[in-house]
């Protein structure tokens, strides 16, 4: 593997995804074809603790508590930035300024303007930049865009997406960041989950024009660890209602729900797309089962149980399962494999256009719901 097929990433915040993204890169031998090679070599957080977690990785020579001394770092092309949102922008930016490319978390800054402006400093560096959103790399979710793609629906009749939590369903559950807006954002749960309810209508061009919007703040304080209680002014739940044209330019109906009280959910990522001639319908609650919708002399539902055939080859037997780990994996292999040129055909990371359009459909959400009014996003 020459050094231009190889991936040296850095990672600014060590926590959870910080360390999905190290597992990632360590099993990176269980990939097949994705064309460049991809290792972890510089870690920065702010806590001793979480550093020492990364001494386990072989590859790992740089484990600092400044960003500044990660960005330094020869051995560093790309970095992986896993923060809060009330930092997304300044951090992304300095990536940049830093000669490096970026995969950064949604929501990728923490209102429109900030998603603005760092898409628009990534084109002024030329810099490659990507921001995460794995769900949609399932086996499942991949059948039915590609079958979208072939044109087997027919006419499209209505979208449905959405990211369903209940972790928020225990009004005794200590107040974190997530739901404070000052750290969150004022779109809340939409900043938060509403990336990956529309990383595959956004790819498939299902941006809507008209919205209507309903949100809802259910509990509004909580304990603050301190023996009180601090308020929660973030939206804990959203649905949106809203229409984007069709092939033949009349308006499709496409609903869009972000929910952290939703009792019974734990962590569930469905799309829902039905047509005049086929309809396809995922959820991670079946990882499994693809549902389709076939319209002969009579009407029925058809359960697919898929393989193990996510994007790219992996070693592991298509009869097994497939996990969060793995499509986190996919996630990040479609992120080296685009900066290397080599992603082909397959489903790429969501692009910092793709970023900016999420918020303005967020920002359109809050205009409707004060407005109690249809608005157009934008």
């Amino acid at each position: 593997m020459t050094a231009a097929k190889t991936l040296r990433l850095g990672i600014i915040g060590g926590g959870l995804m910080g360390k999905e993204t190290a597992s990632a890169l360590a099993r990176w031998c269980n990939l097949e074809d994705v064309g460049v090679h991809a290792e972890l070599t510089a870690v920065c957080d702010l806590q001793p603790a979480v550093l020492d977690w990364f001494r386990r990785i072989p590859s790992v020579t740089l484990l600092t508590s400044s960003a500044d001394e990660l960005l330094a770092s020869p051995s560093v092309d790309a970095v992986y930035v896993a923060v809060p949102h009330h930092l997304h922008e300044e951090l992304y930016l300095k990536v940049l300024r830093a000669g490096k490319d970026l995969l950064g978390e949604k929501p990728f800054g923490i209102d429109l303007a900030a998603a603005r402006r760092i898409r628009d400093e990534a084109g002024r560096l030329g810099r490659f930049v990507r921001c995460s959103s794995e769900f949609p790399f399932w086996p499942g979710p991949q059948r039915l865009v590609s079958e979208i793609l072939a044109g087997r629906c027919g006419r499209l009749i209505e979208v449905r997406s959405g990211f369903l939590h209940a972790s928020d369903l225990d009004p005794a559950k200590p107040i974190n960041w997530k739901r404070q807006a000052r750290h969150c954002g004022r779109a809340g749960v939409m900043n938060d989950l509403g990336m990956h309810a529309v990383h595959i209508p956004l790819r498939m061009g299902w941006m809507p024009t008209r919205v209507y919007a309903r949100l809802q703040k259910i509990v509004e304080t909580r304990p603050d660890g301190k023996g009180g209680s601090a308020p929660c002014d973030t939206w804990e739940n959203a649905l949106i209602a809203g229409e984007f044209p069709g092939a033949d330019g009349s308006p499709v109906p496409i609903t869009i729900e972000t929910k952290r009280v939703a009792p019974g959910e734990t962590n569930t990522w469905y799309l829902e797309v039905t047509g005049t001639e086929a309809s396809y319908r995922f959820s991670t609650k079946e990882p499994k089962t693809l549902w389709v919708f076939r319209r002969d002399r009579e009407q029925w539902w058809q359960r697919t149980d898929l393989f193990n055939t996510p994007p790219f080859r992996v070693i592991t037997p298509g009869i097994t399962e497939f996990g969060f780990s793995d499509c986190f994996q996919q996630m990040i292999a479609a992120f080296a494999a685009e900066r290397a040129g080599v992603l082909g055909g397959r489903f790429g990371c969501v692009t910092p256009d793709e970023a900016v359009a999420s918020h303005e459909l967020w920002e359109a959400a809050l205009r409707s719901h004060e407005s109690k009014s249809v608005v157009a996003p934008g």
